[in-house]
């Protein structure tokens, strides 16, 4: 009964893994955004998406967990598209207010 036990604890930490890594690089953006590292914060939350895309891709709709939206190839797509277009304006982006 314990084996049991400890195998559903890991299929379900396993699960959710893939979105707790997204989670943990978005958390860092946010918190680099925070301490007015905006470019840095904006690169970081780009590539989450980009992991988040890559994730999806290589990982099953089960291991997907929270990451599952759409089909696989229309989540990658969106994931990967999102995530290249913000990093993309957070390093083209000079002067204005933000500038540092």
């Amino acid at each position: 009964m314990e084996l049991m036990t400890e195998h559903r604890w890991r299929s379900a930490a396993g699960q959710h893994l893939p979105f707790a890594l997204v989670l943990a690089v978005t958390g860092l953006g946010v918190l680099r955004l925070v301490q007015y590292h905006w470019r840095q914060g904006a690169v970081l939350i780009g590539v989450a998406l980009l992991l988040a895309a890559l994730l999806r891709v290589l990982v099953s709709d089960e291991q997907a967990g929270l990451l599952t939206i759409r089909g696989r190839s229309i989540d990658a797509l969106l994931y990967g598209g999102l995530g290249f277009a913000v990093i993309v304006v957070a390093m083209t982006i000079t002067g204005g207010p933000f500038s540092r």
